[in-house]
């Protein structure tokens, strides 16, 4: 089982109305991905950070299906221009000592496949954790 989380700071100036509706395209890709076992989506709470999302998934294939599906392309395009910080971490059970370097494999992938997604994520001011590919 797999945990992954996003945690969002959006820049000054966001409208109340912008978080929405990127939250909104958050909740669509948990409603819509089949992967995605369950979701919550919803304000951050004791840190640095204004939402997050937490998206619990199967195993790695189901991962890899949650980062490439188009719910999830359409989250990442209207979220990551508002955002001054985002970190995105990994919570598992699976006892593979090479989890994490898989994980970072799916992460280095997905963006390397993606164009778009690789200019939206050099452009952010900050970004943390599995999702930041080196």
């Amino acid at each position: 089982m797999i945990f992954h989380g996003n945690r969002i700071k959006l820049k000054d100036g966001i409208s109340a109305e912008a978080a929405h509706e990127a939250l909104a395209l958050l909740r669509t890709a948990g409603e819509e991905i089949p992967a995605v076992l369950s979701f919550v989506v919803g304000t951050d709470i004791g840190a640095d950070y204004d939402f997050g999302a937490v998206f619990v998934l199967a195993d790695l294939d189901g991962y890899w299906e949650y980062l490439t599906h188009p719910a999830h392309s359409a989250a990442e395009r209207g979220g990551l221009p508002m955002m001054e910080k985002f970190e995105a971490f990994d919570v598992t059970d699976d006892p593979d000592p090479e989890f994490g370097a898989k994980v970072a494999d799916l992460q280095r992938r997905h963006v390397e496949t993606d164009p778009v997604l690789a200019e939206l994520m050099a452009a952010l001011p900050t970004n943390l954790g599995s999702s930041r590919v080196q």
